[in-house]
């Protein structure tokens, strides 16, 4: 799994929407959706602000953590 879809399940798994995690990273929606999309690039500040609210580390939205076992 690409960390666009990771970033969609955990927000909805925490129920969000797009906005209220755009408000959270003082971006706007719009910019956050392209983050969810692919089209762009999520900034490593969003990243880590991402684990933060959702508790997790940035392996596993990167999907990295199946190859720390």
């Amino acid at each position: 799994m690409d960390y666009t879809k990771r970033l969609r399940e955990l927000r909805i798994a925490n129920g969000y929407t797009q906005t209220e995690i755009a408000f959270l990273l003082h971006t706007r929606q719009e910019q956050y959706s392209k983050y969810e999309s692919g089209k762009r690039e999520l900034p490593i500040k969003h990243l880590i602000s991402l684990c933060m609210i959702y508790r997790v580390s940035s392996d596993y939205i990167l999907g990295l953590d199946k190859f720390n076992k």
